[in-house]
């Protein structure tokens, strides 16, 4: 059965916050989903990558279509309603999708290194799960080096406007100095850490970080001179904060309506900044509603983001040159893995007859016969057969298939006839 490369998913590009939240793929759920990919005989091998801006499926499957439909079941959603925020990248598609991704050309941050970190954990985790195999670690590792080579040459990171920074602009809009302000973190993972280093910069007047495990969260809080408590206690501490970042791997939401509505209360209904990371959402969408309630999600941070993109649009076009060569290079090795039956077929062939030779060789050894003569028997009837079948296809053809058979034969051995 012929095996595809293929890729699908959602992204910022293609759906809102309120669909990708419904389609990722959890830390503690992923590798049961990859093992039920194979397991199920939907595709050979497969990668997941899901981060807060996209969710996506690097497959080697017979069947595309039946990818789309489990996507769509594992979620308990209908493949109806997930289509329309899908895309299908077959074959060469998926190739330069993947690089352009690893590469930063494609995320909501135009060259932002996170998404090659992601990559690098989604090929480990498939390789954890027994899902990745020759195909996938191929391109994976061919990905790797592809995003190495674009930021080497273009340099596309730097001067780049990070989601850490729009957060902080965003919140300067709202406050005249971040100084008299005091921060809440809910987290403690990569990205927290990086918005903690930006608003640290500012000097606010208090930091806290909140987390499940207390321990990581002093460790993080001890790098800004924080504060650090356990995430059960956010509904006691939650009205001391003007500005509430949140980024947890939670497939629920954590800071609910009536718990923002209680710390408003306390506040004496100062305004709240609240910077939702996470996908699934860590906020319920409904606090954005509250009149003293700033709710900013990824995507509204998006908007800030693009502002420094033209900038680099040079760029971008010698980084998209290079993806561009890249996939031509990766298709054209995938082309040759369709010769390899082939070639494994000619050598068993061939080395049938080599050991046919070499038993008739060793008999006549054991007879005493002369070694000398031997070898020259061995080397003749080896050389014989490996002529016969060519040469018989040759004296077999006729017209132009012989004319046609004939240049193949000449190219085949290396022939230079005049």
């Amino acid at each position: 059965m012929k095996q595809v490369l293929f890729a699908c998913g959602v992204n910022h590009h293609t759906a809102p916050v309120a669909i990708r939240e419904r389609m990722a793929f959890p830390a503690d759920i992923l590798p049961r989903a990859l093992s039920a990919v194979t397991d199920h005989g939907v595709a050979r091998e497969v990668a997941i990558l899901s981060t807060c801006n996209r969710t996506e499926l690097y497959c080697n499957t017979a069947e595309p279509e039946g990818v789309v439909e489990w996507m769509a079941d594992f979620h308990s959603l209908k493949p109806q309603d997930v289509r329309p925020y899908l895309y299908l990248l077959p074959q060469d598609q998926a190739v330069k999708h993947a690089f352009r991704v690893a590469s930063g050309l494609d995320s909501m941050v135009l060259g932002e290194t996170q998404i090659l970190g992601q990559m690098k954990q989604a090929a480990e985790s498939a390789q954890e799960a027994g899902t990745l195999g020759l195909l996938l670690n191929k391109l994976f590792q061919r990905t790797f080096s592809v995003a190495k080579e674009v930021r080497t040459a273009t340099e596309i990171g730097a001067s780049t406007v990070s989601m850490s920074a729009a957060a902080v602009t965003l919140a300067e809009r709202i406050f005249a100095s971040i100084s008299e302000q005091s921060v809440l973190f809910i987290g403690a993972g990569e990205m927290i850490d990086l918005v903690a280093t930006h608003f640290a910069a500012r000097k606010p007047r208090r930091i806290m970080v909140v987390n499940r495990t207390v321990e990581r969260a002093r460790e993080v809080a001890a790098k800004f001179g924080g504060d650090a408590a356990a995430l059960t206690s956010l509904p006691e501490v939650l009205h001391e904060f003007d500005i509430v970042v949140t980024s947890t791997a939670s497939p629920l939401p954590i800071v609910g309506l009536g718990l923002v509505e209680r710390a408003l209360k306390a506040r004496k209904h100062r305004p709240m900044f609240m910077v939702d990371l996470a996908v699934p959402r860590d906020v319920e969408a409904e606090v954005g509603a509250l009149n003293d309630v700033f709710l900013y999600t990824v995507d509204d941070l998006g908007q800030v983001v693009q502002a420094g993109h033209d900038a680099r649009s040079s760029k971008v076009e010698q980084a998209e040159a290079i993806v561009s060569a890249s996939v031509h290079e990766f298709m054209h090795w995938l082309d040759t893995r369709k010769a390899v039956p082939t070639l494994r077929a000619l050598r068993d062939h061939a080395e049938r007859l080599r050991r046919t030779e070499m038993e008739k060789a060793h008999r006549r050894l054991a007879k005493g016969d002369d070694p000398q003569a031997v070898l020259e028997a061995m080397s003749q009837g080896l050389m014989n057969k490996l002529l016969h079948d060519p040469s018989h296809a040759l004296n077999q053809a006729e017209g132009d298939d012989r004319d046609e058979l004939q240049q193949l034969i000449a190219r085949l051995y290396n022939l230079h006839n005049d």
